[in-house]
């Protein structure tokens, strides 16, 4: 495969990623808002409209906190964003250990905010989980496309 047709795919794989990831994670936060243990029942949606806890707010991952929490997660779209780029670019790369590092980082950087907020953690680790499976089914297809 020609040099500009790998950046190519390289560059279409990163934003994959890093969009891509944002619907996907929202869904699944949203579908895991909605079991039952998870302490509001299937229809116990309490967020408003405007709140900045509500629909239009996101945490780490790129999706909606938790609604029970006063503040949410600060940075969680953004922080969504490049760890998914990072974790991508790192399988792009060949170089699947950087992902231990996008997870150190992350944990170790917002370990203060959820030893604070303990009904936070659950959604982070949902949202996360949601974020890195994507980034790393995207990268790992964009291998495959390279022929690495």
């Amino acid at each position: 495969m020609d040099a500009w047709l790998l950046v190519l795919v390289g560059l279409v794989g990163l934003a994959l990623s890093a969009v891509g990831g944002w619907p996907l994670t929202t869904a699944v936060l949203q579908l895991a808002s909605r079991s039952t243990d998870a302490g509001h029942g299937p229809s116990g949606d309490t967020s408003v409209e405007g709140d900045p806890t509500g629909p239009d707010a996101t945490d780490d991952a790129g999706a909606a906190p938790d609604v029970t929490s006063e503040e949410g997660l600060r940075g969680g779209t953004w922080i969504g964003i490049l760890e998914r780029l990072a974790i991508t670019g790192s399988l792009l790369a060949g170089y699947p250990a950087g992902i231990a590092f996008v997870i150190a980082i992350k944990g170790l950087g917002r370990y203060p905010e959820l030893r604070e907020n303990p009904s936070t953690s659950e959604r982070f680790v949902i949202g996360t989980f949601a974020s890195m499976l994507w980034a790393v089914a995207v990268g790992a297809a964009m291998r495959a496309v390279m022929g690495a």
